[in-house]
């Protein structure tokens, strides 16, 4: 034998005693704890659900809107908006905000913030608008 292949069988000789050494202490470990034990159930997980309050601070809206959301010199104030929108509409406003741009309150808004593009959200899941939604409805 040649000194490269001793070098390979020792290689896969040490690699076949590590195998069946983490097989047999997967199988003790497997008994004396019960099967997948260390894998939660989908019945067992438990997801963590943002409030609407948190979506708003994740997503950035306090950088323009303000840290009150009560606006600043970028972006006008999200407080009030239930005088404008119901919930749907809002949603819709957050994934598409270009659509709502004909409407005299953003015409004025374009006057007012110059070069502040409000961003679309249609890659965000709607739940959590729904949620932004909610939030911001209940801001007075």
């Amino acid at each position: 034998m040649t000194k490269t292949q001793i070098w390979t069988s020792a290689f896969l000789a040490v690699f076949i005693v590590l195998f069946f050494l983490q097989r047999a202490t997967m199988k003790d470990e497997a008994a004396s704890s019960g099967p997948m034990t260390d894998m939660p159930s989908a019945s067992s997980q438990k997801t963590y659900q943002a409030s609407g309050e948190e979506l708003v601070k994740s997503f950035g809206c306090q950088s323009c809107h303000g840290s009150d959301l009560k606006g600043t010199g970028l972006a006008p104030a999200l407080v009030g908006l239930s005088s404008y929108y119901d919930r749907d509409k809002l949603t819709n406003y957050l994934r598409n905000p270009n659509s709502f741009m004909d409407q005299d309150r953003f015409v004025d808004f374009k006057q007012k913030y110059r070069n502040i593009v409000m961003p679309a959200y249609s890659n965000k899941d709607v739940k959590d608008l729904g949620k932004i939604a909610d939030y911001l409805l209940g801001l007075n």
